[in-house]
């Protein structure tokens, strides 16, 4: 079947049917970050993210609970793992025994409706810290990077996730997932959602200090495109439409507001994610401590107008 085919994965769910339409700002349109621990019994604040903690897979339930009682209907899994043995395979981000596919099943055991997202990458696993596998001279080694990423992206569709989010900005990753999927029975049961695009920003900062995925060497601008890409970004989005994403997600969010409207004019007929990163997450945090504006009330404004520019 034609990847174009396949558009079933994109609202397999009563959550991402419900992303489908245009509205206004709802608590079922909000996933919620989860920073998974290779230590099972993990709850540690991260000093980064003040309020945010590295959860361990027996402490999900006490702490997702009593949000999803007053609502959440979706999270977002994202590994943080800090004793994991890094090789040049990545070998750890689809072992069956890694924190993120652990928590997986957890989470859906626990509860069985709640929408279960999960980035997909290789840089928390790779021995030196990229988002793909790399040749000799240090360049990206762009075929078997994708092919390793689709394979991650099948184990946690395997797992239960409801969606597959590979955040890597390698070339061609979204159309190898999506054809993974497909041939293996997942096309119309797992969503795939594209960071298209995910900015070299210096937005990261403290997400990458929470997760100590920094690159060992140089950097990301090689495969993140630059901040001030409009073009490429618009090349970008809609090539991960033709290749088969079912959702387009921008990030960072606030900073990149006219680019969520690009997207929606674009590929107006498919759901626009924008992720809210942790240096926008952490700005909003040091205001609100300063008694510059209340938190509250700040967050619900950025979320409205994600949602004005076509979140």
């Amino acid at each position: 079947m034609d990847i174009s085919s396949v558009l079933q994965g994109g609202y397999q769910h009563p959550v991402s049917r419900s992303w489908q339409s245009r509205s206004e700002l709802t608590k079922s349109m909000f996933m919620y970050p989860i920073l998974i621990s290779d230590d099972p019994d993990s709850n540690a604040d991260v000093p980064s993210l003040p309020g945010q903690r590295r959860w361990g897979v027996n402490t999900l339930e006490d702490f997702l609970s009593p949000i999803i009682q007053k609502g959440l209907k979706s999270v977002f899994i994202l590994g943080t793992p800090t004793k994991v043995k890094k090789d040049s395979q990545a070998s750890a981000a689809d072992d069956p025994n890694s924190p993120v596919i652990l928590a997986i099943q957890k989470l859906r055991e626990l509860f069985p409706s709640l929408y279960i997202a999960v980035d997909v990458c290789l840089c928390h696993y790779n021995i030196h810290g990229h988002c793909g596998f790399l040749h000799p001279d240090g360049v990206i080694n762009t075929e078997i990077s994708v092919a390793r990423i689709a394979d991650i992206a099948l184990a946690y569709a395997r797992a239960g996730a409801d969606c597959v989010a590979p955040s890597d900005m390698m070339d061609g990753r979204i159309k190898a997932v999506k054809q993974k999927l497909i041939d293996t029975g997942f096309g119309n049961r797992c969503t795939l959602m594209s960071f298209s695009p995910k900015f070299a920003t210096s937005l990261y900062g403290p997400f990458r200090s929470a997760a100590g995925n920094a690159p060992a060497f140089g950097d990301r601008q090689c495969y993140q495109p630059p901040v001030s890409a409009k073009g490429l970004a618009r090349r970008i989005i809609q090539r991960d439409a033709a290749e088969g994403a079912d959702i387009i997600m921008i990030k960072p969010a606030l900073f990149y507001l006219d680019i969520i409207a690009e997207a929606t004019r674009l590929v107006p007929d498919h759901p626009i994610a924008c992720a809210q990163v942790s240096g926008e997450y952490a700005m909003l945090r040091a205001g609100a401590a300063t008694g510059v504006f209340d938190l509250k009330t700040v967050v619900i404004e950025s979320a409205q107008c994600m949602v004005r520019a076509g979140g």
